[in-house]
């Protein structure tokens, strides 16, 4: 009776581990971190890795929406106090997202696979800018 309670536990225990090793983990090697291009997360033992394109979320921003209705000036205080508000938010969205959509690293577009092996990612770019815009909540994937 204790050998096959014995053989039950272990065979629990392999299963559960072999469910876990589906999850391959990701590692930006050491001199190919770029800072600049890491929103969320680290760049060491990652799983589900994002990207986004920064740019256009900046675009759909209700502060960059100002500056484009306004017309206000490039290079002014306006415009760099407006921009600086819109980045603030992008950067609190895209955090909000990888924790909430359980997201554990968050790049740049095309970051991850530029890196030599390419690391694949899922591009989340509308969650994000659904989450600046208001426009729906986070989406589980």
């Amino acid at each position: 009776m204790r050998y096959t309670k014995v053989m039950v536990f272990s065979a629990i225990v392999g299963v559960v581990l072999c469910a876990g090793a589906d999850a391959a983990t990701y590692s930006i090697p050491q001199d190919k971190v770029d800072t600049q291009k890491i929103f969320f997360g680290g760049a060491v033992a990652f799983n589900k890795p994002g990207e986004v394109d920064y740019e256009t979320i900046i675009r759909m921003t209700p502060e960059f929406e100002e500056v484009q209705n306004k017309k206000i000036e490039p290079g002014t205080g306006k415009y760099w106090i407006l921009l600086s508000q819109a980045s603030d938010r992008v950067v609190r969205a895209i955090s909000d997202v990888g924790q909430e959509a359980g997201y554990d690293l968050i790049t740049a577009q095309a970051y991850l696979g530029s890196l030599n092996p390419a690391i694949p990612s899922d591009n989340i770019t509308q969650l994000i800018v659904d989450k600046v815009t208001d426009r729906g909540g986070v989406h589980k994937k």
